[in-house]
């Protein structure tokens, strides 16, 4: 149970450090050019993908960890059933994210236009975007949930929901104010 504990705690802490880090990271690119003043665009972008993208596989791993390792806890329903609706989840959590990165390209994957802030914006972006707002962040979770069901792991339905509140809180304060923010000086020029 220690190991668990520690686990747990390990991911709260890589699932902050994804969710504030990237935020704090890109409001200060966004407000003071922290990555691109010296480096330019390109290299000041790479340079913060590099460590989003360790902060952000860092947290799945984490996540998949502790599923693993706190398997069979806590859920009552029969296990063929909690796999079968766990398998659906990850199928369509994942398609759904890989679709939704797919449309946007790898640089928006990363939140390039923090860093160009005039590359183009489609205004009815194709893909899942037509139909949902935000399916990276909401639908594309899905796997989180699909995981902890095939794992039979109550903390792991916990941390999920935990997590998706997190990448929604970052959604909305960080992401969504810079692209209205974008959106709205376009229209201005």
């Amino acid at each position: 149970m220690a190991l668990a504990g520690a686990i747990l705690g390990y991911h709260v802490a890589s699932r902050l450090a994804y969710v504030i880090g990237v935020g704090v990271a890109l409001r200060r690119q966004e407000r003071h050019h922290v990555f691109t003043r010296n480096a330019g665009v390109e290299a000041g972008f790479r340079r913060f993908r590099r460590i989003a993208a360790t902060l952000m596989n860092n947290d799945a791993v984490s996540f998949i960890l502790l599923c693993v390792v706190t398997r069979r806890t806590g859920l009552t329903a029969p296990p063929p059933a909690l796999l079968a609706v766990g398998v659906a989840l990850i199928l369509v959590g994942v398609a759904i994210k890989l679709w939704a990165a797919w449309r946007l390209g790898s640089a928006a994957y990363y939140w390039h236009n923090f860093f160009a802030p005039d590359d183009p914006v489609a205004p009815d972006p194709p893909g899942p975007y037509r139909f949902l707002r935000n399916p990276m962040y909401t639908l594309g979770y899905l796997q989180t949930y699909g995981l902890a069901l095939v794992c039979g792991s109550l903390p792991g339905l916990v941390v999920a929901t935990f997590d998706q509140a997190a990448i929604l809180t970052f959604y909305h304060s960080v992401e969504k104010p810079h692209f209205e923010s974008l959106i709205k000086g376009r229209r201005a020029s």
